[in-house]
């Protein structure tokens, strides 16, 4: 499988602004693909993260495969780390940061109002991969275009204190992510998403690693959107995308199969799925 390089200096840069703003910092805000739950994990946050408390916010939970994104939940507070799931675009679950924030942070809360802070404010860093929709979150709880957005990686690019309501201020970072995959797949799971730039992967490696992951949980998306046959499904992938290709009317152009097929998976035209397959002890 492909090796995906893909850390520039701005990712850098960012994660040494992260580390030294940390000390002002109350709760960690993990935003990460409901998509891609685990693999959008970045496990330099827990390392830089100085023992904060970190609240996982899966966004784009619409878009996610909703029995697998329960599972997670129950997965990743197994693990000692709360999640919540959401969809940025609409704001109806958006009050659940607030209200969990203030949980996991109760003690510290209580031991200020203690002091005779009577509205003590909670500081958290907003972290997350690029293009998991961390900037539409933050945008949506100050009910303002403070922070860029944009369907592509990079767009923040600088840090910024953003103020939600009366208890909550936000610090706004780049999206950041790691220098190496442990697991190679993990870069294909986040071309998929988008979270990795299009022009540092070959689109038939990322959807060659897709449609084996469709063929084996959901079949039936492919059949509906690309009239694959049962004798089909039994073909490997890589024979798959020459049949597809074909199919859709562009002759031997195969990359331009591999890129509509990313492109129907990022706008929903594949229906909702998940590629980060729960644990067999949590499902």
């Amino acid at each position: 499988m492909m090796t995906i390089q893909w850390y520039p200096g701005h990712m850098a840069k960012a994660q040494k602004q992260i580390k030294e703003r940390l000390k002002a910092v109350d709760l960690i805000l993990e935003i990460v693909d409901a998509r891609v739950p685990e693999s959008s994990i970045n496990p330099m946050i827990q390392e830089l993260g100085q023992n904060k408390p970190i609240l996982l916010i899966m966004n784009k939970a619409d878009m996610a495969d909703p029995r697998r994104t329960q599972q997670w939940i129950e997965t990743f507070k197994k693990r000692g780390i709360t999640a919540i799931a959401l969809d940025a675009q609409h704001k109806a679950k958006l009050p659940m940061i607030e209200k969990v924030a203030q949980e996991i942070l109760a003690e510290k809360l209580a031991k200020k109002r203690g002091k005779g802070i009577r509205n003590p404010v909670i500081r958290a860093m907003c972290v997350g991969v690029p293009n998991v929709g961390k900037s539409t979150i933050l945008n949506r709880l100050v009910q303002k275009n403070i922070a860029v957005t944009g369907n592509r990686p990079g767009v923040t690019k600088n840090q910024q204190w953003l103020k939600a309501g009366q208890t909550l201020e936000l610090l706004d970072t780049p999206g950041v992510l790691w220098p190496k995959f442990e697991d190679p797949t993990i870069g294909s799971k986040l071309a998929l998403t988008g979270a990795i730039s299009d022009a540092i992967y070959h689109p038939d490696d990322v959807v060659i690693f897709a449609l084996e992951h469709f063929k084996e949980y959901y079949p039936s998306q492919l059949q509906k959107v690309y009239k694959v046959t049962d004798a089909e499904l039994e073909e490997p992938a890589a024979e798959l995308i020459m049949i597809l290709t074909k199919r859709l009317g562009f002759k031997e152009d195969y990359d331009r199969f591999c890129v509509k097929f990313i492109n129907d998976a990022r706008q929903g035209k594949l229906g909702r799925f998940t590629l980060d397959v729960v644990p067999v002890e949590a499902s």
